[in-house]
């Protein structure tokens, strides 16, 4: 795959500005390895490799048990989630394909079930950062691990 623009390069401030607020939602009441899972679930509906290749390398060096990992397509059929994180999963899934007819009430409600609307709002926030994130590495073709060392992500020792 070779990329085909550096939208770092072209648009720094853009991608500072909203890598500023991807780096914010650290801080929100949703737990890192949520977020970790969240963020694989959602690159890998969207096709994202650049991202999948990261977080997954996050997600490892954040403790994130391999298994799960492999999981994560068949999170409904695996017993390794707990409730909480397939709720997550259910509503990274709804909000990543989201159709004409928005997201169901069902998934709503079990979603309501673990997360408090506060908590629910975060999940929301962490969702839509990582699909525009997706969206623009699939545009421009970013070669997955090649912000590996930027990102520390070299640490991961995973090749």
């Amino acid at each position: 795959m070779t990329q085909r623009i550096n939208y770092i390069q072209q648009s720094p401030e853009l991608f500072r500005k909203y890598m500023e607020f991807s780096n914010q939602l650290k801080e929100s009441v949703i737990e890192e390895s949520i977020r970790d899972l969240v963020s694989m679930r959602a690159s890998q509906i969207n096709g994202c490799g650049f991202c999948v290749d990261m977080h997954v390398k996050e997600a490892r060096m954040h403790g994130e048990r391999e298994l799960r990992v492999h999981h994560l397509p068949i999170w409904r059929e695996s017993t390794l989630f707990s409730p909480r994180e397939r709720a997550a999963l259910a509503w990274t899934e709804a909000l990543t394909e989201l159709n004409a007819y928005g997201v169901a009430d069902d998934i709503y409600e079990r979603v309501r079930t673990q997360f408090s609307e506060k908590e629910l709002s975060d999940l929301t926030f962490d969702v839509m950062a990582i699909n525009g994130w997706n969206r623009a590495n699939i545009a421009f073709r970013t070669v997955p691990g090649s912000a590996d060392k930027a990102f520390g992500l070299d640490k991961a020792n995973l090749t």
